[in-house]
């Protein structure tokens, strides 16, 4: 424990020994720090009978959220640094993104007293959903200062990576929202019963969202 509390720090800093920069730990870190925070978030609405399956559904989909939306986010990464024609930099550029998705997830497991100190102040099941994607949004804000450290030098080599990399933003962020529609609920309302996907959860999160605002401007 001692070791990877040390590990972590090091990752924070930038300073990660080059065996922890390695992919299998990296993604080890995303899975641990994810299944910590995401179980600390089924925990709204108490563990008592049935509700103890939504601690183990949203220890799982946090970790599972980050690692898809990353994996199919690769792909068409890996063609544009091939277009671009730095595709020898692609083995550095995804060490360096997976160090960021390490890092937010240490970093959201950080605010994990927060969300403790919320569920007990309030049991308002939209303000806790709010209140966790605040908390998401914050480690994803922080984890941009991991990202960058570790763009650096492919920036400064070629400043193509400076395009790519928000490029690679854009198109996380695209992906990341539709998983995260898919996969909801994240928290599960507690007068609802217990489930992994939500009835409807195959829907497209941009459709829904056009239409929402379609039946906004109809009514005015």
């Amino acid at each position: 424990m001692l070791r990877l509390l040390a590990r972590t720090d090091a990752l924070l800093r930038g300073t990660s020994t080059g065996g922890f920069r390695s992919l299998p730990a990296l993604v080890g870190t995303a899975i641990v720090f994810g299944l910590f925070y995401g179980a600390l978030m089924g925990t709204f609405g108490g563990l008592a009978g049935p509700r103890i399956w939504q601690v183990v559904y949203s220890a799982t989909k946090v970790p599972l959220l980050l690692l898809a939306t990353f994996g199919l986010s690769l792909p068409s990464f890996f063609v544009l640094n091939t277009l671009l024609g730095v595709r020898s930099d692609f083995g550095p550029a995804v060490r360096a993104l997976s160090s960021a998705q390490a890092g937010l997830t240490v970093i959201l497991a950080s605010f994990a007293p927060f969300t403790l100190l919320w569920y007990a102040s309030s049991a308002d099941y939209p303000s806790a959903i709010l209140f966790n994607a605040a908390m998401f949004g914050t480690a994803s804000f922080s984890a941009q200062v991991l990202l960058r450290r570790g763009y650096r030098p492919l920036i400064d080599r070629n400043a193509k990576h400076r395009w790519l990399l928000r490029i690679w933003l854009v198109i996380y962020a695209f992906v990341g929202i539709q998983m995260g529609w898919l996969l909801r609920p994240f928290i599960g309302a507690p007068e609802q019963p217990v489930q992994f996907f939500r009835v409807g959860s195959w829907d497209n999160a941009y459709v829904i969202v056009v239409k929402m605002i379609w039946n906004v401007l109809s009514r005015g």
